[in-house]
């Protein structure tokens, strides 16, 4: 779908976390994600919503888990992928993915455009990953160059290319 976007911080093997928790605390790249997801429903599984400090601000919050938990009425709540796919294409905006892996996984193939912050480290304890794409199926845009302390890492668009 031209709407679907996922956003990620990946390190050089795609790690995402480890814990339920991010590896990279980057703060020109958290400025960055709330620019990319300000105004925008975000969607995510239920373990990335409970591994938030709070609801983010401006967002409309949607949670794909098979658990049949009420999570309040502020977050939007769908069972399976094609429930949450049906919703999306009435969507007139831009509809980004925020994880966690296992819904990076089961949305890739919808993705149309892929937002991450590809930072030049790695993490051997990592248990949470990006899914592996091919590179050669998007066109990649380099955004912007950053570093903070020890780490260098770049914002990139991948639009896929069919």
């Amino acid at each position: 779908m031209k709407n679907i976007t996922m956003i990620a911080a990946v390190g050089k093997n795609l790690e995402l976390g480890k814990n339920n928790e991010l590896i990279w605390h980057l703060k020109e790249d958290m400025k960055f994600f709330k620019e990319q997801t300000m105004g925008k429903p975000i969607v995510m599984g239920r373990k990335t919503l409970e591994s938030l400090p709070h609801l983010l601000p401006g967002r409309k919050h949607i949670v794909l888990t098979r658990q049949s938990t009420n999570l309040g009425e502020e977050i939007q709540v769908f069972h399976t992928k094609e429930e949450l796919l049906e919703y999306i294409s009435t969507c007139p905006e831009e509809v980004m993915i925020i994880g966690g892996a296992s819904i990076y996984k089961e949305m890739l193939p919808e993705a149309h455009k892929l937002v991450l912050t590809e930072i030049d480290a790695e993490d051997k304890e990592a248990d949470a990953y990006f899914p592996s794409f091919n590179k050669e199926e998007w066109n990649q845009e380099v955004l912007s160059e950053h570093q903070e302390g020890d780490l260098h890492y770049k914002h990139l668009v991948y639009t896929r290319k069919r």
